[in-house]
């Protein structure tokens, strides 16, 4: 029995981000042991980038999709977890100066290839939230809300997000490219935003 060969949008997607991806990975060091102070930074990093990403995204959105996009929001997470810890008496994190992709008058394509980018980061943050709770003694709620997202909800959320990237973007080369462009812009704008932060 041969498996299902992925979708075309989201194999382009996946090969043409894969360097990006791995080298947001090494910035970032999620994995690695961290001190608080870091982890403020880059809980710090992702509020100012999806601060704005969140608002640039919706307006270039058609209505009939900016409902669905509202419900996966994830920066009110991360405004959450630096409440927490301003609360455990951390001085404040260093503002964070978002680099952004050009998200003006993009077309549907673009719009799904940059959330690709922020989407499936959810899912490694289900890896990251065990870890948080057991080295740092974060949990939702309490410091690691950003991480843990929308929890047990998160997988079907992914399923849910790549079934309509395919059917709204579908697989013609010219709208392969502008999804691949936009979702490399968006790693390079995470890379900008979070090299200077955790220098």
């Amino acid at each position: 029995m041969t498996s299902t060969p992925p979708e075309p949008l989201l194999a382009e997607l996946r090969s043409s981000t894969r360097p990006l991806h791995d080298d947001i990975e090494r910035l970032l060091a999620l994995e690695a042991p961290m001190e608080l102070g870091r982890y403020q930074a880059i809980i710090g990093g992702f509020h100012s980038f999806l601060s704005r990403w969140e608002q640039d995204l919706l307006a270039a959105l058609p209505p009939s999709l900016q409902g669905w996009f509202q419900e996966r929001g994830r920066a009110r997470f991360a405004a959450d977890d630096l409440g927490y810890l301003a609360s455990l008496g951390l001085p404040a994190a260093r503002p964070a100066s978002a680099a952004q992709p050009d998200l003006q008058d993009a077309g549907l394509a673009s719009v799904f290839g940059s959330m690709y980018v922020i989407e499936g980061s959810a899912l490694g943050g289900q890896v990251i939230t065990p870890k948080l709770q057991r080295d740092m003694g974060l949990e939702p709620g309490r410091g690691a809300s950003y991480f843990h997202g929308y929890g047990g909800r998160t997988s079907a959320m992914w399923r849910e997000f790549r079934q309509k990237a395919v059917a709204e973007v579908g697989g013609e080369p010219a709208a392969l490219r502008a999804a691949s462009e936009a979702a490399q812009a968006t790693f390079g704008a995470l890379i900008a935003t979070f090299r200077p932060l955790l220098a």
